[in-house]
């Protein structure tokens, strides 16, 4: 659990640094080179688990590595077309659709701990979304103006609570290093794939210029938040339940706000400050309340 605390901490320096850099590239080719980058970095540390790789292993990479990509890429072009508030929120539903994913693919029931949990950290998430007076500020700006980004990032929340879903089910047959190598690798492939059809459909033009601000962002993303945050969830995850999983991920946006006081000096508000709380507080309950 630990590791996978690790991981929401890295991944919530990922929001403000990947805003950031769209500016620099574009989506679909941000997603390639940053998987590639990553498939490099891995490949040394995880040839040797290929010897045992066997058909169901192919497959269980393969399809792990589309939930990952439809993720990451309906992520990443929704935050060009939304806003960081908005995405923020949409993004943490994914907690939401765990337990009902968990349900009806793996017939395992939440328990009432994590359902109590993940009430709580879905009002916290509406209280850290709300920067006005009233903590149904972020309803009224999506119900104003749901646009395609808030569609994109909603679907990337349905295919993140897929992924764990199955993470959970294929990561007790597979070699972990085996598994987040080809995870990471068919990502960097329909990355390209996507990015020069993209092109060729005029749905999105390649947009590519290597600033330090998009070196720094490259670095950060495939080292940090790919290579040792999928390694560490590919390991441990089946370690604990997916909606326990997703609760403790669902810590992110509190770590968030803290890079973007750092970075942004961006200052949480009262609301804000009341929704961190209630999303450890969920946390809180869903850990000491489980038996596992």
């Amino acid at each position: 659990e630990g590791a996978l605390l690790l991981n929401a901490l890295i991944w919530g320096g990922t929001f403000v640094i990947v805003k950031s850099a769209l500016t620099d590239s574009s989506p679909m080719m941000f997603v390639a080179v940053r998987f590639t980058i990553a498939t490099l970095i891995l490949l040394p540390f995880a040839y040797k688990s290929f010897s045992g790789v066997n058909k169901r292993s192919l497959i269980d990479g393969f399809n792990l590595g589309i939930l990952l990509f439809l993720g990451f890429v309906f992520q990443t072009v929704g935050l060009k077309y939304t806003t960081a508030t908005k995405s923020a929120f949409i993004t943490g539903t994914f907690v939401v659709f765990i337990p009902i994913f968990q349900t009806i693919i793996e017939k395992r029931f939440p328990s009432r701990a994590n359902i109590a949990g993940i009430l709580f950290v879905i009002l916290g998430i509406i209280f850290l979304s709300s920067k006005g007076e009233s903590v149904f500020d972020i309803f009224y700006e999506i119900g104003a103006s749901f646009n395609f980004g808030d569609f994109l990032t909603l679907l990337c929340a349905v295919f993140y609570a897929l992924y764990i879903v199955y993470l959970d089910i294929i990561s007790h047959r597979n070699e972990f290093k085996y598994l987040t190598f080809s995870q990471i690798a068919v990502t960097a492939v329909l990355g390209y794939v996507a990015s020069f059809t993209f092109s060729a459909l005029e749905l999105e033009s390649i947009q590519f210029h290597l600033t330090d601000n998009l070196l720094l962002a490259l670095a950060y993303t495939s080292i940090l938040a790919t290579v040792i945050t999928l390694l560490l969830q590919t390991k441990y995850q089946k370690e604990v339940t997916p909606t326990r999983a997703g609760l403790i991920f669902s810590l992110e946006p509190i770590f968030a706000a803290v890079f973007a006081y750092i970075i942004l000096t961006e200052m949480l508000s009262y609301l804000g400050i009341i929704g961190c709380i209630f999303i450890f507080t969920g946390v809180l309950i869903s850990e000491l309340l489980t038996k596992d």
